[in-house]
């Protein structure tokens, strides 16, 4: 099967023609017939080899990374198992989870991801922070900024920093920070023609000139945010050659202080001697993922900085709100472990920062700060649904259900349910062990408080 809706006297084609000779056809031939759909496991709540043990569907490995898995039903609907709600595992197309792999992010690391909606990639990265560190995860779209909190806040990560900004003014707060930097940038989609049939309508040789245009300008800011000895994956879902290894000459060109690496990918293929328009690189170095190689289209190379890796540096703590003793009360009786954590306030809300030292970020547009814990109204503390996701599972007041417990799907749906292992007031509503909201129990029932905007109602 060939690349569809594309006539060979298209731009596209011709390019590729051109530059790939006789290994165009065989590369652009798809493994499978229908797109690939997938999941990535969020390894913060479970390790992926449970999650392979016993997958509420039928699947198999993904083929791309240890933690991604490829759906086996072509009418699979993991969007509406409760363990999506809970976080448990994301959505995501197999080949779509390199970049993020090939970072290689562990405990602890302070992580950038430049263009990160709709949350994919982040909710990789976090779920490799385990918890620890720090990830700042940036999208310049407003609209879209608001579908990257949602997913994670799904995912729960209690490390997370939502910004709403261009790279370049990320560049002027966090200069010299991360040691680790994902530059997934937006591009001209030749990898997405056979996912999003507009991709191919849209598509034009002055879009690849546009996109690559600004892929330099984000990824000259990007480079900034990275400190001494850090590294950076950039990555399209585009097979142009200015976008993928003509970018990274460019910018290679243009920063001798940093060296191509291995992304330490065994999929896909290499990179292509003729694709390298603004100078040679080892494109042995870098990887492709065509559809032959079973996933959509995807470039990853992987780039370090050059100097010694040092500790991020002691930037002084902001000063802590005064906590209200409603708020007090409810971390007392049901988050104990939260109690001494200082909090910060913006407007009527409560929010738990990062541990992790962050320099001043009064100039970016924040979404959000951690986890929202929720606000006092009319002289009582609400729980927001954030908390919940991020620390629901350890709270002392829980009704926990099971994925077949009928009660469960009612829950989802939003309606009341009964108690039968949580007490009377605020309680974490868990499946399988895994929090999925807040409710709050009065007379052996649980009144339902999960998001209206999140419910099943399919």
């Amino acid at each position: 099967m060939s690349h569809p809706s594309l006539s060979s006297d298209s731009y596209f084609w011709q390019r590729t023609q051109a530059l790939l000779g006789e290994k165009a056809d065989q590369l652009f031939q798809y493994a499978e017939e229908v797109p690939v759909r997938g999941v990535t496991v969020n390894t913060r709540l479970l390790p992926a080899q449970e999650f392979a043990a016993a997958p509420p569907f039928a699947l198999t490995a993904g083929g791309f990374a240890c933690a991604n898995f490829r759906l086996v039903q072509p009418d699979a609907r993991p969007g509406l198992h409760p363990w999506h709600h809970a976080g448990v595992y994301y959505g995501q197309e197999p080949s779509a989870s390199t970049a993020a792999a090939a970072l290689d992010v562990h405990p602890g690391d302070r992580v950038l991801d430049a263009c990160a909606a709709p949350g994919g990639k982040s909710a990789q990265l976090s779920a490799a922070l385990q918890g620890s560190g720090v990830l700042v995860s940036n999208e310049f779209d407003a609209a879209r900024s608001r579908i990257l909190l949602s997913n994670i806040e799904r995912m729960g990560a209690p490390n997370v920093v939502v910004t709403n900004d261009s790279v370049p003014r990320l560049a002027q707060c966090f200069a010299g920070y991360f040691n680790k930097v994902l530059v997934d940038a937006p591009c001209s989609g030749e990898g997405m023609f056979r996912k999003e049939p507009q991709a191919v309508t849209q598509h034009s040789e002055a879009l690849v000139e546009q996109c690559a245009a600004l892929q330099a300008e984000i990824l000259d800011a990007a480079a900034r945010c990275v400190a001494p000895g850090g590294e950076l994956v950039y990555s399209t879902c585009t097979f142009s050659p200015q976008e993928d290894e003509g970018q990274i000459g460019a910018f290679l060109a243009a920063h001798p202080d940093f060296e191509l690496i291995d992304t330490g990918l065994s999929c896909g293929c290499p990179g292509h001697e003729s694709h390298c328009v603004n100078g040679a690189i080892d494109v042995s170095k870098v990887r492709r993922i065509y559809p032959c190689h079973g996933g959509e289209g995807h470039f990853v190379a992987k780039l370090r900085r050059s100097g010694a890796a040092q500790p991020a540096a002691m930037y002084p703590a902001p000063r802590p709100a005064k906590v209200p003793k409603q708020l007090q009360d409810f971390l007392r009786q049901l988050f104990p472990q939260l109690l001494d954590r200082p909090l910060q306030q913006f407007k009527e809300s409560y929010y738990l920062p990062p541990v992790q030292p962050l320099p001043s970020l009064a100039g970016l547009h924040l979404v959000r700060c951690g986890v929202q814990l929720g606000s006092v109204e009319k002289d009582r503390f609400t729980p927001a649904h954030h908390l919940m996701h991020a620390f629901g599972a350890q709270c002392a007041n829980r009704e926990e259900l099971t994925a077949a417990d009928p009660r469960t799907a009612a829950y989802l749906r939003g309606e009341e349910i009964e108690a039968r292992t949580a007490g009377s007031g605020w309680c974490a509503v868990c499946v399988d062990g895994f929090a999925l909201g807040a409710g709050k129990i009065s007379g052996g029932r649980v009144k339902n408080h999960y998001p209206k905007g999140l419910r099943n109602l399919k």
